[in-house]
């Protein structure tokens, strides 16, 4: 069977609003809604500017989310959630906002808790609250998605929740909200929205319904992230980076991500790197790596970043390696802090996450991973 005849299921949020200034269009869907009562959950800065959603009735804000969120930040939003007794719950801000809006739709005034859920297809029943989601960054695509993470502080692991009842009803993606995403922010979310491209489009899941919103989103990025970086007020780049970042929830639904996105979670979960960050810097080495198992798409996606093609695994790696540092990314895990004395546990941690590595094109095993940790060191 080709992989055109293989099914695949595909869902999007039931309205999609992009565009400047069309944050403010999330107000009038509320009122016709007939929304009193609104939960938005946010980090401190998009808490100081909700009034750009045009929100009308009771507006409870919590805006105490921070990067990586843990179970003991989830315990807390939950609590703001089922005190807030909303209509309409708003995930604002980046990743970590929209995931725990997601974890808040369906897990506050619920009979299940957070370890009945992990996984694929375990909320049980559909939410009662309906859900808006607005990005402010351009890069992990929650927006469009059904998964939620959070990290077990103790485990260091990273839990994924799977649900179509996490779907948003209304994602509102105005790029006039990240004309204030710093440069440096801006290069390494910007990279993570093109991760999920690449790899969902080199996944051994790959399917050309996907593929399409995959390489276009390769393609935004290798347009306009460089833009974006030297000029934060670039309404042509930005637009363009919310996109790339929108194609890549679309990947990340039915196909998901693989290696580069399974060496990447220990350096958030046990060192708090930046999500982005982090797969910025495993970027390189994981495109090189699956290079001999997807060798023409390889390709594909260094043209789509404006890279000279090649099928050694040398230049692949030197031009996405310079792809990314050109964008002012650090490049090296020991500048980051992580001790050189812990990259085994972070190979050992890496090689667990399977259900990413089964994804990846090429098998990744705890060798591989802690040669491509000491080879980023």
């Amino acid at each position: 069977m080709s992989k055109l005849e293989t099914p695949i299921s595909m869902v999007r949020p039931g309205q999609i609003e992009f565009g400047m200034g069309v944050a403010k269009r999330l107000g009038t869907w509320a009122e016709g809604k007939d929304v009193r009562r609104v939960l938005v959950i946010s980090d401190a800065f998009n808490a100081e500017r909700i009034d750009v959603l045009g929100l009308n009735g009771e507006v409870v804000v919590f805006g105490d989310v921070k990067g990586e969120p843990d179970t003991a930040d989830l315990d807390r939003v939950l609590h703001a959630a089922n005190g807030a007794n909303a209509d309409l719950i708003v995930g604002f801000g980046g990743g970590s906002a929209m995931d725990l809006a997601k974890f808040a739709a369906v897990l506050a005034s619920s009979s299940q808790r957070l370890p009945d859920v992990v996984g694929a297809g375990k909320v049980a029943e559909p939410r009662t609250v309906a859900l808006a989601q607005v990005p402010t960054t351009s890069g992990t695509g929650s927006e469009a998605g059904i998964r939620a993470l959070v990290t077990d502080p103790q485990t260091k692991a990273k839990l994924a929740v799977e649900s179509i009842h996490m779907l948003a009803d209304i994602a509102v993606i105005d790029p006039s909200l990240t004309f204030s995403v710093p440069p440096k922010v801006t290069a390494a979310t910007g990279i993570d929205a093109m991760a999920h491209c690449v790899e969902a489009f080199t996944n051994r899941k790959s399917h050309p319904a996907i593929d399409i919103y995959a390489l276009e989103g390769v393609r935004l990025v290798g347009r306009y992230l460089a833009r974006a970086v030297r000029d934060g007020q670039d309404v042509e780049a930005r637009a363009g980076l919310s996109l790339a970042s929108l194609y890549g929830g679309y990947c990340l639904g039915p196909v998901n991500t693989a290696g580069g996105h399974a060496l990447a979670y220990p350096l958030g979960t046990r060192w708090h790197v930046a999500h982005g960050a982090a797969n910025a810097l495993i970027f390189p080495h994981v495109l090189a790596f699956n290079t001999p198992a997807v060798l023409e798409k390889t390709k594909a996606i260094l043209e789509a970043l404006g890279l000279a093609p090649s099928d050694d695994i040398g230049s692949v790696f030197e031009a996405a390696h310079e792809f990314c540092a050109s964008l002012g990314i650090e490049m090296q895990l020991s500048e980051l802090g992580v001790a050189a004395d812990d990259l085994g546990t972070m190979a050992d941690d890496a090689f667990a996450i399977r259900r990413l590595l089964d994804n990846n094109p090429r098998e990744l095993s705890r060798a591989d991973i802690l040669s491509i940790y000491e080879a980023a060191y």
